[in-house]
């Protein structure tokens, strides 16, 4: 029997970091993965280009190799890309990627976000990725979904960041990303949300009109723009400027809408 957690009474749900995503996963579910600063909008640029991303582990030295198999670009970490003498010239900003030419492949490792990707996938669900950016498109497809498969449901997953020993930090910016979905998912007349799911859409709703402030000054963003990297939020604040719907297909995403995958 599904435990208390499973929100299996709800074909919408939402839940936090790679624990509660098992607790909302089940054989019919379709996984959302939301990480707004920066994972998944930085993966909307890249599939909003034409590219390919494979999801990988955080601080893996295996991602060289990896990368080189797959004839890949290796994204490093934003601080990484602007050290001296460092030839890379994509990180996990998306303003790195935008600025790239000839980007068809791009291994990105994250901390949060890729991680709970190449997790939730192993335990069978199909897995998109949302932001901000591509809400409204993630919404229509997942509206599609519901309407035709009766027996499917939907976790969204903020994915959250991490304190400095290890524990999850619920962030805000993950919880309106998630609720920016569901949203969108009530407006197209989506109905049997779990009260998280409910939650996360009030939050959202609450900031819409004034979402780029709101993501300027949220913890997360205000350690972006401390780092130097205030054009990154700014980015993630652009509320559907994006008709990509990255699904992970065979290690890597692809734009699911585009290739007419349902």
């Amino acid at each position: 029997m599904p435990g208390p957690h499973s929100q299996d009474h709800a074909r919408v749900r939402v839940e936090w970091g790679p624990v509660g995503a098992v607790h909302t996963l089940d054989a019919a579910t379709t996984a959302v993965i939301v990480d707004v600063l920066s994972f998944t909008t930085t993966l909307s640029v890249a599939v909003d280009i034409g590219a390919e991303v494979y999801p990988y582990r955080w601080a893996d030295d295996s991602a060289v190799e990896f990368a080189r198999r797959h004839d890949a670009t290796l994204a490093v970490g934003r601080l990484e890309a602007q050290r001296p003498g460092n030839v890379a010239t994509v990180s996990l900003s998306p303003q790195s990627v935008q600025a790239a030419h000839g980007l068809s492949r791009l291994v990105l490792p994250s901390p949060n976000g890729s991680t709970i990707s190449a997790q939730v996938a192993g335990a069978g669900a199909d897995v998109l990725a949302a932001s901000l950016r591509n809400r409204s498109a993630v919404a229509r497809w997942l509206a599609e979904r519901l309407a035709t498969e009766p027996e499917t449901a939907v976790t969204l997953v903020a994915a959250g960041e991490r304190w400095p020993d290890g524990s999850l930090r619920p962030a805000v910016e993950d919880l309106w990303g998630a609720g920016a979905v569901v949203s969108a998912l009530l407006s197209q007349g989506v109905t049997s949300m779990s009260p998280e799911a409910h939650t996360a859409a009030a939050a959202f709703d609450a900031v819409r009109s004034s979402i780029a402030q709101a993501l300027s000054t949220c913890s997360s963003g205000r350690e972006l723009t401390i780092a130097g990297f205030g054009a990154d939020v700014a980015v993630a604040a652009e509320v559907d400027v994006s008709v990509g719907v990255p699904m992970l297909v065979d290690l890597r995403f692809i734009d699911a809408a585009a290739a007419g995958n349902h």
